[in-house]
């Protein structure tokens, strides 16, 4: 694979598995371009929470507005610039706030593969 650079134009945002809200993923990396890890960008409407046991390490970079992520009672809040780390196994609750966010992951290994 060669160096590569991409921005959220490039992913094909699409509804997270297993949710109805207002909340997308986009991979632009994935075990279909033959990379280790999966890198992508997820979008969330104002006011969404998510609830996800993680099969997979997850990073989360806050590129626009805020979100909130708790895990066994306590809650991490993150902005713009902010990285937010979420260990495989963990149980977890990503809230939005009421300007929505926009992220970038990464995902070891890859999440739609973990997922089954």
């Amino acid at each position: 694979m060669k160096v590569r650079k991409f921005a959220i134009a490039d992913a094909s945002l699409e509804r997270s598995p297993g949710q109805d809200g207002d909340i997308f993923a986009g991979n632009v990396i994935d075990q279909h371009h033959g990379g280790p890890i999966t890198i992508g960008f997820g979008r969330y409407g104002p006011n969404q929470n998510l609830d996800e046991k993680l099969s997979v390490d997850d990073v989360m970079l806050v590129l626009e507005g805020k979100l909130s992520v708790t895990s066994d009672g306590n809650t991490v809040t993150a902005g713009p610039g902010e990285i937010v780390y979420m260990p495989k196994g963990e149980t977890v609750t990503i809230r939005s706030h009421e300007q929505g966010a926009v992220t970038a992951y990464v995902t070891y290994p890859h999440w739609q593969e973990a997922r089954g």
